[in-house]
């Protein structure tokens, strides 16, 4: 993604924006002589910097296998029926707030399947999952008409049968868990100790489920109602493999620059084994920092759709249907995060 001339903004703008401090809450409270581009750049205090609006290639927003029967639409994925089999295809819509923008971003789908076929190779020898097929092997002939379209961004997998339950693991104190601090000292329920700040690494990682929700957010449960949902053999199970997960992911994304602030795992069953499911470890499961940047006590810049909110909150949308479309610059800064957050962690560009 090309990067053009460091954008300057008028005199006057870059007053106001030392008056404001560089956020802003909402388009009311955003001056008016702020241009566009100066409102976004000053989210999180990012340089000013202007984006070449073409990408790459068009985004993937709808998909249509005729003769390949779609059991499930989601926000991202579609969900093919193989017979035996599954067809995952990851789109490149972003939601936020619940709601999909009528644009997407680019390339987004491909980084979440490859980000996810490298993860599941990385823990296969200690966590069973549900690919069938490697990223690089070839389509099964019934797909092989529709490559152009599936190409980097599919997964052939087992059916399993889902667990009722995420599972939800928290290295570091961020989102729901920092509100919930900040009111009770406590997240999901768990004690916690006094005087940790924003962003603050917890004393060890804590495994904080939430029920599966078709539409809207899910909901943050205790351990004891995953254990009621889930059956207390398999809530215990899921919570060490869970926390194993995230202790091995943790420990290689550090030594490559990134901070796994917390993730989401899915859990499935084939034949009564346990198998992680979906996607696994990618920026739309999971909260990416940059290590180099982390500084507790403040909210932190990330790899994922973060941005994107941060750029709706400058709006006076009430998060409500239909999303507003989000500018080219909104759109490659967030392709950006993704392509980068996959290149770190792999050592690969998106080929």
């Amino acid at each position: 993604m090309a990067i053009l001339d460091r954008w300057h903004p008028p005199v006057q703008e870059r007053k106001v924006r030392q008056n404001v401090g560089g956020a802003f809450a909402s388009s009311a409270s955003r001056p008016q002589c702020m241009s566009r581009p100066a409102a976004l750049c000053a989210l999180r205090g990012a340089p000013l910097l202007a984006y070449s609006s073409p990408m790459a290639t068009e985004p993937l927003l709808q998909l249509d296998l005729p003769g390949i029967p779609r059991l499930k639409s989601g926000k991202v994925r579609e969900v093919f029926d193989l017979g035996d089999r599954l067809l995952f295809v990851a789109t490149d819509r972003i939601s936020a707030f619940d709601c999909i923008m009528p644009n997407g971003i680019p390339r987004k789908g491909e980084v979440l399947t490859q980000l996810s076929h490298f993860w599941f190779a990385q823990t296969e020898g200690f966590q069973p999952n549900h690919l069938l097929a490697r990223a690089n092997d070839p389509l099964p002939p019934s797909l092989q008409p529709y490559s152009a379209q599936l190409a980097r961004r599919s997964m052939i997998v087992k059916k399993a049968s889902p667990l009722a339950i995420e599972c939800v693991v928290r290295g570091y104190l961020a989102g729901s868990g920092w509100r919930e601090y900040r009111e009770q000292q406590t997240v999901c329920g768990l004690k916690l100790p006094p005087g940790l700040k924003e962003s603050s690494e917890l004393p060890a990682p804590i495994f904080t489920p939430a029920t599966k929700a078709d539409s809207g957010h899910d909901l943050n449960i205790s351990f004891d109602e995953a254990a009621r949902l889930a059956g207390a053999d398999r809530a215990e199970e899921v919570r060490a493999a869970s926390l194993k997960l995230y202790g091995f992911a943790r420990d290689y994304a550090r030594r490559r620059g990134i901070i796994i602030a917390d993730t989401k795992f899915e859990f499935g069953l084939v034949n009564g084994q346990l198998v992680l499911i979906d996607e696994v470890l990618t920026p739309d499961s999971s909260r990416f920092w940059p290590a180099d940047q982390f500084q507790p006590g403040a909210s932190q810049p990330s790899f994922d759709k973060q941005f994107v909110r941060d750029y709706l909150e400058t709006l006076s949308w009430d998060k409500t249907p239909p999303a507003p479309p989000l500018p080219p610059e909104v759109v490659a800064r967030t392709q950006a995060k993704y392509l980068d957050a996959y290149e770190r962690l792999t050592g690969h560009k998106l080929a």
